[in-house]
């Protein structure tokens, strides 16, 4: 995978000179259900950056059973080990086993480390519930996405077609377990700018995040 040659400091960035280097990196991270995926996914698609998804490796990785999988990604969809698994990572079984393989602090540097060097070049942006505190915890911009547990079950909720009140549910205790990690996934990264994505469009909150690049 290889990042786009739009760098920070080229004429027309609205924060030219404001960063270092040759790169750019948007990091956002925050709940479960907050929007992050949907967001980062149309921020990098209006700004013609790269798009990591830091949570589909580690799903990758649960599925596969190693935190050492060879995980990529080809225009949009994940591979792992070089089978498609963009759909079957997203039952509800790989997501709990996904958060597990999160919780062991050993695999989770692996993975970390994959993402690290993935994102070193270029202008990227990441997501994922530890985007800018583990992965780019220097990251050029940090955003912390939120929402009413409410709204955010509400979500989650229709895009699996179940009930909201068993994802609010599952969203609770995922979220307690992940903040017990050391990764701080409920509280913003210091320096972070906080958008609470509740009663917003998609595009309202797309906009909010590309001004900030």
């Amino acid at each position: 995978m290889v990042a786009n040659g739009w760098v920070a400091t080229r004429p027309g960035c609205r924060n030219r000179g404001v960063y270092r280097g040759n790169r750019m990196r948007i990091a956002i991270d925050g709940p479960a259900g907050a929007g992050k995926s949907t967001v980062a996914r149309a921020v990098a698609d209006a700004l013609g950056w790269e798009y990591l998804d830091s949570g589909a490796m580690y799903r990758a990785a649960a599925l596969n059973g190693s935190e050492h999988t060879d995980i990529r990604f080809d225009g949009g969809r994940v591979l792992a080990d070089g089978e498609d698994v963009t759909e079957a990572i997203r039952t509800p079984a790989v997501t709990a086993a996904a958060s597990q393989l999160a919780g062991d602090p050993e695999k989770r540097k692996v993975l970390i480390a994959a993402q690290r060097a993935l994102v070193s070049q270029g202008d990227w942006v990441i997501e994922g519930r530890d985007a800018a505190t583990g992965i780019a915890p220097d990251a050029e911009v940090k955003v912390f996405l939120t929402a009413s547990p409410q709204e955010r079950a509400r979500r989650r909720a229709a895009q699996e077609g179940r009930p909201v009140e068993e994802v609010q549910r599952e969203q609770a205790a995922r979220d307690a377990a992940d903040d017990t990690l050391g990764r701080s996934v409920l509280t913003p990264a210091p320096g972070a700018v906080e958008i609470d994505t509740t009663g917003l469009s998609l595009d309202e909150v797309v906009r909010r995040v590309a001004d900030l690049a």
